[in-house]
């Protein structure tokens, strides 16, 4: 019985040196932020660069990495969040929000800590601009 219990030890060793040899990529981060900006009421959308409107229309799939920039070092991220809200809300209460989804996410899905959540606010979309996309404004 004494092997048994050796065997057990041996398993639960290796299973925590699998552990800490798990890397998770800056893309899986950013897609799981991603997706928990996309929850928070009053982001109109991301602000991403040229590349990542490219990468939508070629897959005809929205990139939901678009628009962050993850920086992992070790155990630890940053993560920069580039968002365009809607005209009317209060913008630090949807920072605020976003800050907040983020870091529950990554930290819960990866095992990351998350030291900052930096927000930054690329644009208002109004109404407007909606009902333009829509093609019912008249010039």
């Amino acid at each position: 019985m004494e092997e048994k219990n050796t065997d057990k030890e041996e398993i639960i060793e290796k299973k925590e040196v699998t552990n800490e040899g798990i890397e998770i990529a800056d893309d899986v981060v950013a897609v799981i932020a991603g997706k928990a900006v996309s929850e928070v009421n009053g982001v109109a959308g991301m602000a991403g660069g040229f590349a990542g409107g490219i990468t939508e229309v070629l897959s005809g799939k929205k990139n939901l990495s678009k628009g962050i920039k993850v920086d992992i070092q070790s155990k630890e991220a940053k993560i920069d969040v580039n968002i365009i809200v809607e005209y009317g809300v209060r913008i630090p209460d949807v920072a605020f929000e976003i800050q907040n989804r983020v870091k529950k996410a990554v930290e819960a899905m990866t095992g990351l800590t998350v030291l900052n959540v930096n927000v930054h606010v690329q644009g208002v979309k109004t109404n407007e601009e909606k009902l333009e996309q829509a093609g019912k404004v008249e010039e």
